[in-house]
């Protein structure tokens, strides 16, 4: 995304192989095996509540996930799941980890809508988890997983009428109304009658080509980083504030809970001259429809220095403007400002599917939907593009539909970059620096994947131990 102005918004046009359980069952489970499983194994759950109100502004179902059998079990092969009743028909929820002994990182949380609806479920989260939460040997349990969810307006919610809450747990039992499967074999716990959530282990389709990449590098003038198809930026040029340059070194690598992380830091100090912006470029533009993923996270406070910059943080695919309103141009983005931003006073997370546009005098061809709420934190970002419509997800949530008049006319790269739109939200010479982090991108060639789809792939990419992976031709 390079666009200074890109939210002067004139609309124009009118508005590896991973096993992944999706499908829904029409038979209610007993607490017993409905899937076939490895003699040997075995799984309890362990839930309470630290929200105990009939109504509450989030429900805090926490767990621990014991291992009852006498085998080793990957924790990425096991899933959870927590029924409940929303709050209405269009109400979507967002997850969050406040505090786990495995670490927050390694564990996701999804929500589904289930096939055959009860009178206290309709819905369900669905926790997974990363490569990086590790193992339970036989006889040990996760500890503390401290989890929550809300409305995504923050509005109250009632889980008095929800499956699995139980406003009595106020300290950790065996809890049936929570299911645990282990690879697609459920090993504990009961589901809202006709829900089994028990499916037949498929794979996604063979005939989708993908990049995978899990960001394991060293540092920014990695040669690995080249090899595998990457540039980091140091060309001048827009987006940004005007003088501004693009910093290499600015691109670095960590690992956290056992999974390499790329930080994209950005810094200023409040002139052109003294900002170092950072952007991670794919360096073919070979990507057009299909499935495309990544893990973010979103800052909304500076790591060091005062807060308030107009600061934008992305993750999103482009390919160049031949010419002004060239209709052959497409972009689609994920864009989160904390700080606001192009005439907003809050933070605002967008998507905006682009046809073209011309710089001057500034004319936009796009379609958007936004967020207006904090996104600081961890976050799945799905975006899915076919011949009908452009999708984009959010932790597993359908966030927008854009329409098929903004669909690509030629393949573009992939890009992840934070840059500062102007100095209009903060006035200040003193030094500040602010940092986006990417745990991996993934990208399936013309094949649409569901976001437990896509967490499946990834946890059988690094259960299998791979860190890269690229069997997309170039176009």
């Amino acid at each position: 995304m390079r666009h200074d102005t890109r939210f002067a918004k004139t609309r124009l046009r009118a508005a590896t192989s991973a096993a992944v359980a999706v499908a829904l069952g029409a038979a209610a489970l007993t607490a017993m095996p409905s899937t076939a499983s490895a003699a040997g194994d075995g799984l309890s759950v362990q839930y309470r509540t630290s929200a105990t109100g009939g109504t509450a502004d989030q429900s805090e179902p926490w767990f621990k996930v014991k291992n009852t059998g006498s085998t080793t079990v990957q924790l990425a092969n096991v899933k959870l799941r927590y029924y409940f009743k929303s709050d209405s028909a269009s109400a979507s929820y967002r997850f969050a980890c406040s505090w786990a002994v495995k670490g927050c990182a390694n564990i996701t949380g999804t929500f589904g809508t289930l096939a055959n609806p009860t009178a206290t479920a309709d819905r369900y989260l669905e926790i997974g988890f990363t490569s990086g939460a590790g193992t339970l040997a036989p006889g040990t349990d996760t500890s503390d997983m401290q989890l929550r969810f809300y409305q995504s307006t923050w509005q109250t919610l009632t889980q008095s009428d929800d499956y699995s809450f139980g406003a009595s747990q106020t300290s950790y039992g065996d809890w049936s109304k929570v299911t645990a499967q282990l690879s697609g074999a459920t090993l504990w716990g009961t589901a809202p009658a006709g829900n089994d959530p028990t499916n037949p282990p498929t794979d996604p389709p063979a005939t989708g080509a993908t990049l995978f990449d899990d960001f394991n590098y060293s540092a920014y003038n990695d040669p690995k980083i080249s090899a595998h198809g990457w540039s980091v930026r140091s060309t001048s040029g827009g987006p940004g504030v005007s003088g501004a340059t693009w910093a290499p070194d600015k691109v670095t690598f960590a690992s956290t809970s056992g999974n390499s992380v790329m930080n994209l830091e950005t810094s200023t100090s409040g002139t052109g001259e003294s900002t170092k912006q950072t952007e991670v470029v794919t360096n073919s533009r070979k990507f057009k429809n299909g499935t495309y993923a990544a893990r973010v996270k979103f800052n909304d406070a500076p790591k060091s220095g005062p807060d308030g910059d107009h600061l934008v943080q992305t993750f999103f695919t482009i390919n160049d403007l031949t010419a002004p309103m060239a209709d052959d141009y497409s972009e689609y983005d994920f864009e989160y400002l904390p700080n606001g931003g192009w005439g907003e006073t809050s933070n605002i997370l967008y998507t905006t599917s682009w046809e073209t546009y011309q710089a001057d005098p500034w004319v936009a061809v796009n379609q958007h939907t936004e967020g207006r709420q904090s996104y600081n934190g961890w976050h799945d970002l799905v975006l899915t593009i076919d011949n009908n419509n452009i999708k984009y997800y959010i932790d597993g949530q359908l966030f927008g539909t854009h329409d098929s008049a903004y669909l690509p006319e030629r393949p573009m790269s992939i890009n992840f970059n934070q840059w500062l739109i102007d100095f209009g939200g903060l006035s200040s010479s003193t030094a500040r620096a602010y940092d986006e982090q990417v745990d991996y991108v993934l990208h399936v060639k013309d094949q649409v994947l569901t976001p437990a789809q896509v967490a499946a792939m990834v946890a059988a990419y690094r259960g299998a131990g791979t860190t890269f992976e690229d069997t997309v031709p170039s176009s």
